[in-house]
């Protein structure tokens, strides 16, 4: 397997974790201190706290599925970059209320903008960049873990592009447009 194949399972793995709610296969997608940016107010730094929040948020769920695509690898040396595209479901029938008419389901899409290290145990990823581009549904589906508030902002790349704040296109040296 190339080390681009490599990185992109460390990439797919992340989906597996999430959905299988298997937590210790974070161990084999980042290192033990991570350093994971989610949005105002929604980072973590170490691996430990990461899984044990990601944990608690998802065990309300009945079901989700995670989609990753779109890989983008820049290898250099030890370190590699890599941007890839999310999409998620996530079903709460606890949150659906027919008085609204809100049903069980919040659908997103987004990005990751990842950078990992080579260890002794293969490709992880050291600091990972996540943000939310749509999103439909019920919003109350993923309010699962007080006082943890994923923001309902769109963020396209056009404008962490020209604001440079994308680590994939400081790795290509790519300049602002």
């Amino acid at each position: 397997m190339s080390e681009r194949e490599e990185i992109i399972q460390v990439l797919n793995l992340y989906a597996i974790a999430i959905d299988t709610q298997s937590w210790h296969l974070f161990d084999m997608v980042f290192t033990d201190n991570v350093s994971a940016d989610f949005g105002p107010g929604v980072r973590w730094t170490g691996l430990a706290a990461f899984k044990t929040d990601f944990a608690a948020f998802h065990e309300p769920f009945d079901a989700t599925q995670h989609v990753m695509t779109n890989h983008f690898v820049q290898l250099s040396g030890d370190k590699a970059h890599a941007l890839t595209y999310g999409m998620w479901r996530l079903i709460r029938h606890a949150a659906a209320d027919s008085q609204t008419g809100l049903g069980p389901l919040w659908d997103g899409t987004g990005w990751y903008d990842d950078t990992l290290i080579r260890t002794d145990a293969g490709w992880r990823i050291a600091k990972r960049v996540c943000r939310v581009v749509s999103f439909t549904g019920n919003p109350h589906v993923k309010d699962t873990l007080p006082g943890l508030v994923f923001e309902d902002t769109v963020n396209d790349l056009r404008t962490e592009a020209r604001a440079g704040r994308l680590g994939i296109l400081d790795a290509l040296r790519c300049p602002e447009q």
